[in-house]
């Protein structure tokens, strides 16, 4: 057919469809039915995907979850503001629920691989939902936190720090002439600079705030003697690096801290090792009561 033929055919099919546009109507587009689910819609609906529900606490939750992730230097990043809990809800929740939607009517659930992700999902919640039950039943009481309290007092200490001055040589023959030195009245700083063999030496033999622990245990058990009064010096011992003379030059911390002060944290502590044990105990219980088998070869 020519060119100059088709064209006249053209414009009587548009104005065919111009006069009789009244008499034409255009089929409207089907709405989706949601895919059918057993839960139970509760709550305050806000919006409708193909009649599947989105209710207010659907929002609530997936917007505690969503700011609850915003860093603490940024609070403008979280989402409060209602205009922007709406455009979360149709840019975020009702976009998901449309491609959700299309993946069903797809049948991408029957996909083996995700069937088997959506069980193992399952089986994982399930467990949580197990043990959080089963934690739930713990309790403790005041008089095991008490107990555990007194039992363990030395634990509750601060950390005592002690500012040591310390001359080191290498020969106990050495440290007797320095100790006897000292006990005439020698300046213990000077001679630290002096005849220390010691790297504190630069510093008159100062070591600073120290804790147990930061030197060796011979060090430790004249250092923190509490024998040792501030102000006062040692006797000779022999440690790692030689032969030692030390001076307590002063102490801070070591305040024992009171049950009300670490109450909560006994508690949460003893919390935790009960709600361990009823879980071991569980798993126990239900080994010896389940059949258990083991294909170990198999394993490469």
């Amino acid at each position: 057919m020519k060119p100059r033929i088709i064209f006249p055919l053209i414009c009587v099919f548009i104005l065919s469809l111009l006069i009789g546009c009244e008499k034409i109507s255009l089929p409207k587009p089907k709405i989706k039915e949601a895919p059918t689910s057993s839960v139970v819609v509760k709550g305050t609906v806000i919006a409708k995907v193909n009649n599947q529900a989105v209710t207010l606490e659907d929002l609530s939750k997936e917007l505690e979850a969503y700011n609850a992730m915003v860093p603490a230097d940024k609070p403008e990043a979280k989402i409060t503001a209602r205009d922007k809990k709406i455009d979360y809800l149709k840019n975020e929740m009702v976009r998901r629920t449309l491609l959700y939607q299309e993946a069903l009517n797809r049948g991408l659930d029957r996909n083996e691989e995700i069937t088997q992700a959506l069980e193992k999902t399952k089986q994982d919640l399930l467990v949580m939902e197990l043990v959080r039950k089963e934690a739930e039943k713990v309790e403790v009481s005041s008089k095991e936190i008490e107990d555990y309290y007194n039992n363990y007092k030395d634990e509750f200490k601060e950390p005592e720090e002690r500012q040591i001055r310390e001359i080191v040589v290498g020969s106990e023959q050495d440290a007797k002439d320095i100790l006897i030195l000292l006990l005439q009245g020698t300046d213990f700083t000077t001679l630290a600079k002096d005849r220390s063999k010691s790297a504190s030496a630069n510093g008159s033999g100062d070591l600073g705030f120290i804790k147990k622990g930061q030197k060796s245990v011979q060090f430790d058990a004249v250092a923190f003697s509490d024998s040792l009064e501030v102000g006062k010096i040692s006797s000779i011992f022999k440690a790692p690096d030689g032969y030692c003379i030390i001076k307590l030059e002063a102490k801070r911390g070591g305040k024992q801290k009171s049950l009300s002060e670490i109450w909560d944290n006994i508690k949460s502590g003893l919390t935790f090792l009960k709600q361990q044990k009823i879980i071991e105990d569980l798993i126990g219980k239900l080994s010896r009561d389940s059949k258990l088998e083991f294909y170990e070869g198999e394993i490469k």
